[in-house]
């Protein structure tokens, strides 16, 4: 299995580039071609791949499984940011990350285990992550924070593309760069939903931007992925 080279590196090494990661939705790609759309990726300078996994019950959608990010992981070396949006996710973990996801974000509504499953995910040899729905307070997944490696803060309600920004959503993510900064954490924040150039600059403090319409459907992908690298 082909894992990408700079994935291994200390984690801190993300948080003290000049500029943000930017992780493309395949969520917006053509599915007809998703071999195509991730050589595109990779030549237009996306960061990592971010793959949405819905079960059509812990929302209202179906995508992607196991044997879907197997294939992904033979097509590119860029590493695999996949969000499970499923209902106890313990029941499939061990086969997405047998698939080759380099990293892997549960939701804290999800699953009453979260704690064995992030201790799962990194002995496993992957990185680990946490997310929450807009609804859900940050003190949520407030004592798992010293176990993950990225954060993500949904700006839109999980399950569908193509959604306006939330800007009440802002007030978690300024929240969780002040607490990594006074705790010491190393996680990464990720945000998710309605990115662009303009929505990107509101949330500055984020390390992470996972964009699909914007990038998939900008006359220039080029262009659009170097204007979420900008701070």
């Amino acid at each position: 299995m082909c894992w990408n080279s700079g994935w291994n590196l200390n984690w801190n090494s993300y948080l003290e580039k000049d500029r943000k990661l930017v992780s493309p939705s395949l969520l917006s790609s053509n599915f007809v071609a998703l071999g195509e759309e991730l050589q595109r990726l990779s030549m237009e300078g996306a960061d990592w791949v971010h793959v949405d996994v819905m079960d059509g019950r812990f929302v209202p959608n179906l995508t992607l499984g196991p044997p879907i990010i197997k294939a992904l992981r033979r097509a590119t070396s860029l590493p695999l940011d996949v969000h499970l949006m499923i209902e106890q996710p313990e029941s499939l973990l061990k086969d997405f990350i047998e698939a080759g996801s380099d990293l892997i974000t549960l939701h804290v509504e999800s699953t009453s285990k979260m704690s064995e499953l992030l201790n799962q995910i990194h002995n496993h040899g992957r990185r680990a992550g946490i997310t929450l729905r807009p609804k859900t307070p940050l003190v949520e997944i407030l004592p798992y924070l010293n176990q993950v490696d990225l954060v993500l803060v949904m700006t839109v309600e999980p399950g569908f593309g193509g959604q306006s920004f939330m800007e009440d959503q802002l007030t978690k993510i300024n929240e969780l760069h002040r607490i990594r900064r006074e705790k010491n954490y190393s996680f990464l924040i990720e945000v998710d939903g309605g990115i662009n150039e303009e929505t990107a600059r509101k949330a500055h403090q984020a390390d992470v931007f996972v964009a699909g319409q914007y990038v998939f459907r900008h006359p220039s992908m080029r262009e659009a992925i170097q204007s979420l690298h900008l701070k």
